[in-house]
């Protein structure tokens, strides 16, 4: 089969990759659709020191598998887990000490024909939710993790930082909780997309110091770091959601004295973030900027590093 392999920071397209054998418990998944996101741009820059098939966002078919999931659209959670660690078993199961995740730790990913996944990874995608749509699920169920790690109320006051991919999500699902959100960025256009949606938008010069409850850090760069932190007030509270190639530097003293506390957000529920898609809440294709064919995956990488690119997708030609 094909697939984008990723081998010491350098990418190919190979053809030559034997099409997977699911393991006890797994299924084989034909990939229909598959986006390049900021993680897998880190990782061919040195993130993490991955080899294998890049890509974990993904919609797929289920071709062997149980009965119930057979030649049905799914989306996959990324983290397999071994069920059995202490994480595991105080149900952190995505911090599990043995997991595998999706074209990121020891298990190839999604920018192929086939994968596999646990069964238990695996959500059934609505049958009026389309395929480019159902592509988002994974990053919306990343947004979403926000809110079950932080208790949002109406009269919180929250910035988000960043108008790339994940902070136009990030900012649609804090928008449903009916806080008072701004959300900041760079680009006109794309702040757009948040505005006809009614969501406060505008550029760092918007932000007033030590004014905001909950900061939420989507650019992955020092400076989005800077302005998240200076928007807290007092005990207030720092999301850091995006993954960081290079070392941050920070203020420690300023953070002990005003009693700031600090998150690291990743994973997230998939069935609210289906949820969403389906109800029309999250609405994601002003994000799809470009779309590939699989065999043509070295151009989409190089067009989703192209400065004020949003989401480029791998479509797959097997049918």
């Amino acid at each position: 089969m094909k697939g984008i392999w990723l081998e010491n920071k350098q990418l190919q397209l190979r053809t030559d990759i034997p099409i997977p054998e699911p393991s006890s418990g797994e299924a084989l998944v034909r990939v229909l659709c598959a986006g390049i996101c900021n993680t897998d741009l880190e990782l061919t820059r040195g993130y993490y020191p991955y080899n294998g098939i890049l890509g974990h966002e993904f919609v797929g078919v289920v071709e062997q598998g149980p009965e119930h999931l057979l030649n049905r659209r799914v989306v996959g959670e990324i983290n397999a887990v071994c069920g059995q660690c202490r994480f595991c078993r105080s149900g952190n199961s995505t911090h599990c000490e043995n997991r595998t995740v999706l074209g990121i730790v020891n298990r190839n990913g999604a920018f192929a024909d086939y994968l596999c996944l646990p069964v238990e990874n695996l959500h059934p995608v609505p049958e009026h939710v389309p395929t480019e749509a159902a592509t988002f699920t994974e990053p919306v169920a990343a947004a979403l993790e926000i809110q079950q790690q932080v208790a949002l109320r109406p009269d919180d006051r929250v910035l988000v930082v960043g108008d790339g991919k994940l902070g136009l999500l990030v900012a649609q699902t804090l928008a449903v909780t009916g806080c008072d959100l701004l959300v900041i960025g760079r680009h006109r256009d794309k702040l757009a997309n948040l505005e006809a949606r009614g969501i406060k938008t505008g550029f760092a010069d918007a932000v007033t110091d030590r004014a905001c409850d909950i900061s939420v850090e989507c650019t992955g760069n020092a400076q989005g770091f800077a302005i998240a932190r200076r928007a807290l007030r007092p005990r207030g509270t720092l999301v850091l959601k995006s993954t960081y190639a290079g070392k941050l530097s920070l203020d420690a003293s300023s953070l002990v004295v005003d009693e700031i506390t600090l998150i690291g957000s990743r994973c997230g529920p998939f069935p609210p973030a289906l949820a969403l898609l389906a109800q029309g809440k999250v609405d994601v294709q002003p994000l799809i900027h470009a779309r590939y064919p699989l065999s043509k995956g070295l151009a989409a990488f190089a067009h989703a590093q192209t400065k004020g690119v949003l989401k480029v997708l791998l479509e797959m030609e097997n049918g």
